[in-house]
């Protein structure tokens, strides 16, 4: 069966930054590594959510804490870039 949408995604946050997104994941190291990373924890809380990874509230709050924190860090680099 085909994965299910997985909401959150950096592309549909940030629809507008989409050109320079990609840009940045080319020229910048440190962009790239935290782009990773808000896929790999988004998709995490994904598979909590959908139940296919059941974890106590208490994780899946932490790895909701680090998403909006991994996320407010991406947004300001992409308004001053």
């Amino acid at each position: 069966p085909p994965m299910s949408h997985v909401p959150h995604e950096l592309a549909e946050e940030f629809p507008e930054y989409k050109e320079k997104m990609h840009a940045l994941k080319m020229e910048s190291a440190h962009f790239a590594r935290l782009s990773d990373e808000y896929h790999e924890v988004n998709r995490a809380i994904h598979r909590m959510q959908e139940r296919i990874e059941p974890v106590s509230e208490d994780v899946e709050e932490e790895m909701r804490k680090k998403r909006l924190a991994l996320k407010d860090e991406i947004a300001s680099i992409l308004k001053s870039a």
